[in-house]
Order: structure tokens, then sequence, then C-alpha cells
């Protein structure tokens, strides 16, 4: 049997929130706020967290300032989901993770965090369970207050060109405009690999996807 069950046909039922639901899964998206960091290749987990939360119908967004971070909630088949954006800049979200992990008790194991990673290639989406931070601050932030022990989807946005650019202003700065035409591939590819995630049973395979031919 597939760890991934695909989102069941608008046509079907679909279990409303109760609080006897099988799991609680925290997704998170990892990016920096304001608007000046919109569309750059550090905030790419917020864009793919945004097409997922719209895709599958969640609560709109609130700002939940004791928790540091924006939340939105839905329920997924017999999943509990709930998405965040910390609002602490990057090299802070693991305050955020925190903070939520621990106000709804979830494990971990039952978190997932959606990020750019630079030594991935553009054009592939890794997806694994644990692993060190690669030298990625918001990762950083988060092993250091939840543990090595929770599931990230990395974006590839490499390689840096041009190789002497400092890596904080390439990550910081947009997409080349031939990348940019994969941006919506790109998020949609992720938002089906959460929603796979959420509707199946928590488990997140070992698994590289390319989605640029």
């Amino acid at each position: 049997m597939s760890l991934f069950q695909r989102r069941p046909n608008q046509g079907e039922t679909v279990q409303y929130y109760t609080f006897g639901q099988t799991k609680t899964v925290l997704i998170v998206g990892l990016g920096n706020p304001g608007r000046e960091y919109d569309g750059t290749r550090h905030n790419i987990g917020f864009a793919c967290l945004d097409a997922f939360t719209q895709a599958n119908d969640f609560q709109p967004w609130i700002e939940k300032k004791d928790l540091k971070c924006h939340v939105a909630t839905a329920t997924l088949g017999e999943t509990r989901a709930i998405a965040i954006k910390p609002v602490t800049f990057m090299n802070l979200s693991g305050e955020a993770v925190q903070a939520v992990a621990h106000f709804y008790k979830i494990p971990a194991e039952k978190i997932v965090v959606v990020h750019d990673e630079l030594d991935i290639p553009f054009g592939q989406i890794r997806m694994r369970m644990g692993g060190s931070s690669a030298g990625h601050n918001g990762l950083k932030s988060v092993i250091s207050s939840i543990g090595e022990g929770f599931g990230r989807v990395r974006i590839g946005i490499g390689p840096k060109v041009p190789e002497q650019i400092d890596s904080a202003d390439f990550v910081l700065a947009r997409f080349s405009k031939d990348q940019e035409t994969h941006i919506a591939a790109l998020v949609r590819e992720v938002s089906a690999i959460l929603s796979e995630y959420a509707y199946g049973d928590g488990q997140l395979l070992n698994e590289t996807r390319s989605f640029i031919i």
C-alpha cells in the first residue's frame, strides 16, 4: 500500500473537524515576513505553503502573536492540518515552530518544514526525515528548538550564479527570468506533495522529484 493517498474528489464526502481526529500534523513554510521579500529564493517555502493552503481550502491566515507566526488550519481526510508561516524572520524560525508544537502537542515526527535548498539544483524537490541543517539558518533554528527528527521538503534553488556572489545575497534575490516561468509548476508540485502527506498516513518518504522537463 502506498504511503501517500491522493486528495479525494470534490464529490466525495470529506470529514470535518472533530476533537477525535486520528492525527495532527504541522506544516511549516520558511521565509522572511514583509512584501519586500516576496518572490525571493529564500521565501519559496512561504509561496508553496500559500499554494497548498489555498488548494485545500484552509481557513484564512490569522496572525498569532503569542505563537510568533501566521496560522491556517484545515481538516484533510482524517488529519487535522496546521500550517504556519513564522514572523520571526528566517534565522529565528525555530521559536515559532517550538511554540506551535508545544501549544498543539505535536511531536517532531509529525512536523514537516518546507524550505529552499542552495545545494539542490533548481528543478528538483527532495523529501526526507531528519538530517542536519546543511548550513540553512532557518533549519538551524528549528533544529536547535525541536531537534532533528522532523520532515523536510527541500526545494532546489541552486546552483549559485555567479559563483562568487555571497550566498546571503543570492538567496535574498529573485529567481532568474527563466526560472520564474517554472515557479507556478514548482509550487503546484510541492502543494501536491504536502497533500499526499496530509491525506496519507503521516509518513514522508526519502525521495527526489524533478518537476522541470
